[in-house]
């Protein structure tokens, strides 16, 4: 597939990366090799690639897209349930896990909050907030800990 850019210019997903597509990555990750690195490993999915060479212009056109923000780009792996031990309502919200059995085994701890779980929520239309737990307000904390004490009653009804 192609997708035309300028009048003689088109983006192709086999076809090998532009100059100016070079330039503009390197420009945003500030000239620094190990953030080019890490921009190549993360759009081709190879720990091995490091180079903008490697990369087609389609895969050039997802990073330049990503970094200057001109399309949101949930990662699977991005964790949206990173925690502030000093807010209340985020301790509230670790004991609300607890008591829905949203745990993982450990072996320093016996049991831990099940961290994925929560984000995988946080992420789903489930979720009465949909936002990473950090970037939330304090109304909009209550609200999932009201989503949360429902799944509770539900399990012990």
């Amino acid at each position: 597939m192609a997708t035309k850019v300028k009048p003689n210019e088109t983006i192709g997903d086999h076809l090998p990366i532009l100059t100016w597509q070079v330039n503009r990555i390197m420009k945003n990750c500030q000239y620094k090799d190990d953030i080019k690195a890490e921009w190549v490993q993360w759009v081709t999915g190879d720990v091995k690639r490091t180079s903008l060479k490697s990369i087609t212009q389609a895969q050039a056109k997802k990073i330049i897209m990503t970094q200057e923000g001109s399309t949101p780009v949930n990662k699977p792996s991005e964790n949206w349930a990173t925690f502030d031990k000093s807010n209340q309502k985020h301790r509230v919200i670790l004991s609300c896990m607890y008591q829905a059995q949203w745990t993982v085994p450990s072996d320093k701890y016996g049991e831990i909050p099940d961290m994925e779980r929560l984000s995988n929520f946080l992420k789903s239309d489930r979720s009465p907030v949909k936002k990473p737990l950090k970037d939330m307000q304090p109304f909009e904390l209550e609200k999932v800990i009201a989503a949360l004490n429902g799944i509770i009653k539900s399990i012990y009804k």
